[in-house]
């Protein structure tokens, strides 16, 4: 184990962003940590990671569990060293369930994407900010939806969830930008490329929805841990242009 390297946890790893997330800081010499709810694809990945010499393990953990949460961080903190920074990543669309249109939602299916978006968000946060706070430094960075900052009636029930992550995390900007800890959301306004609902889309045919590339959204994001001087960077091919 490196004493100078630093270590980012991706969580809730795929194939599109969580993979750039984990390539772009593991080539400004990060050793990554990939956490998703099954090690289904970790050998592929890791391979991937340690073909352009990147250091990697692999956990499993449902990252919409606190106490799992709270267990992961532990074991990378000591297998891998003191976690610098924390991608986390959409939440899964099993977790979300079916998306109520707002009319007709109720309080409980407005419940459901809170309780899988916004809930472990904030328990994330409880986990691995304290240790990031003695040391004053290291970033949390957090996917959001374009339905967070412009209504778009097709994700229903889901925008809600989407909205208050988004101010939760610049309000945590807000609230860390003294103190050394760098809090930004990535607010994502289309399918990501190589990503699983990417593939699936795909796999369909036809014409898909407009895509992102997930590279230059890691290299937004690695821009941001840089600088410091953003709390959100938005990536929106859905809007028609003015």
């Amino acid at each position: 184990m490196s004493g100078t390297r630093k270590v980012i946890a991706v969580l809730g790893a795929g194939p599109g962003l969580g993979m750039s997330m984990a390539r772009r800081f593991g080539r400004e010499g990060f050793a990554v940590a990939l956490v998703s709810r099954s090690a289904t694809r970790h050998d592929g990945y890791r391979a991937e990671l340690g073909a352009i010499g990147v250091e990697a393990r692999s956990y499993v953990a449902d990252v919409t569990d606190a106490d799992q949460v709270r267990g992961v961080l532990a074991r990378i903190a000591t297998e891998l060293g003191e976690i610098d920074t924390v991608y986390s990543g959409p939440a899964s669309p099993d977790a979300l369930g079916s998306l109520v249109p707002l009319p007709d939602a109720d309080g409980a299916a407005v419940r459901v994407p809170f309780e899988s978006v916004v809930v472990p968000a904030a328990d994330l946060v409880a986990a691995v900010l304290p240790p990031l706070l003695a040391r004053g430094g290291g970033a949390l960075f957090f996917a959001g939806g374009l339905s967070g900052v412009l209504p778009m009636p097709m994700l229903g029930a889901l925008a809600p969830a989407a909205a208050a992550l988004r101010m939760y995390v610049l309000t945590l900007h807000a609230a860390l930008r003294e103190r050394g800890v760098h809090a930004g959301i990535l607010t994502i306004g289309g399918l990501i490329e190589r990503g699983d609902i990417h593939q699936a889309f795909a796999a369909r045919g036809g014409p898909l929805p407009g895509t992102l590339d997930p590279d230059e959204i890691a290299a937004a994001a690695w821009s941001m841990y840089v600088e410091r001087d953003r709390a959100e960077a938005t990536f929106d091919v859905l809007t028609p242009a003015a």
